[in-house]
């Protein structure tokens, strides 16, 4: 997989940044996250990397408010969103996904993907009117997850049951609920876990024109470097729940700090 390059995005579509200023979280006597800061751009996709344990899904909990920061701020654009709830912060544009795809196996693929947009609408309503849709909205719920279907090349397995797909095509269910959702900034969770090669060069290609085309920023964490450089335009490096290391695709992996920590002989394969 070649590097591309960063995604040129129109400033008057872009999305917000999402800023992580100086967090640090606790369980108990085990400090899971350090100060760490980090500033993940509008069209852009930024990297987060590190070893099992360094605190990488600690850092996208606390932003989409699974934990609650001992101290720091999360901002998304120019609102701050430590202190909120999860569906405060998934209306106002924020949304993930994790290591553990998260889908309706007995569903089908466009049913899935439908989800997405009726919990936007849903979450835009009180009380009892969460619990039902209107007919318009139902059909334009189908519609929107019909195009992120075609976006993600799974237009034709819109009908298969999820629990029949490969893992690349779950991986890929997974994003397009995601689009149908209409998130301002997406946090992706070693999204290429379980794809092969072809399938990460497909994943890979969909997520630049993704970030291009809509402006959205996206922070990857990830264990395949070759995804990595491919796709991203910076790079932060936590170990130990630090932030050890922060830079370009290229400065990160010829860094003697990050290859000690983490790459290795990695990083000279890949580069």
């Amino acid at each position: 997989m070649s590097a591309a390059p960063a995604p040129t995005t129109n400033d008057a579509m872009a999305g917000p940044d999402l800023v992580v200023d100086a967090l640090t979280v606790r369980f108990g006597g085990l400090v899971a996250g350090d100060n760490v800061s980090l500033r993940a751009r509008a069209g852009m996709i930024t990297g987060l990397i590190g070893p099992n344990g360094a605190g990488k899904t600690t850092t996208f909990n606390a932003c989409t408010g699974l934990n609650s920061p001992s101290a720091g701020t999360v901002h998304l654009g120019d609102r701050r969103l430590d202190g909120h709830s999860t569906s405060w912060r998934a209306r106002l544009g924020l949304g993930r996904t994790f290591q553990r795809m998260e889908l309706f196996d007995t569903m089908t693929v466009r049913e899935n993907v439908a989800l997405g947009r009726e919990a936007l609408v849903a979450g835009r309503r009180r009380g009892l009117g969460r619990l039902f849709s209107t007919p318009a909205e139902r059909a334009q719920g189908l519609e929107r997850a019909d195009e992120a279907l075609e976006w993600c090349g799974l237009g034709h397995l819109a009908d298969a049951t999820v629990g029949d797909l490969s893992t690349g095509h779950g991986r890929l269910v997974e994003l397009a609920r995601a689009m149908a959702s209409e998130f301002r900034f997406l946090l992706l969770d070693e999204p290429s876990s379980g794809l092969d090669v072809s399938e990460t060069d497909h994943f890979a290609q969909i997520l630049l024109d993704l970030v291009a085309r809509q402006g959205i920023g996206i922070l990857l964490v990830e264990h395949d470097m070759a995804l990595v450089r491919a796709v991203c335009s910076s790079m932060y490096v936590l170990d130990f729940g630090r932030l050890i290391y922060e830079g370009t695709v290229a400065d990160v992996l010829s860094s003697e700090i990050v290859k000690g920590a983490y790459l290795g002989s990695e990083a000279a394969e890949v580069a």
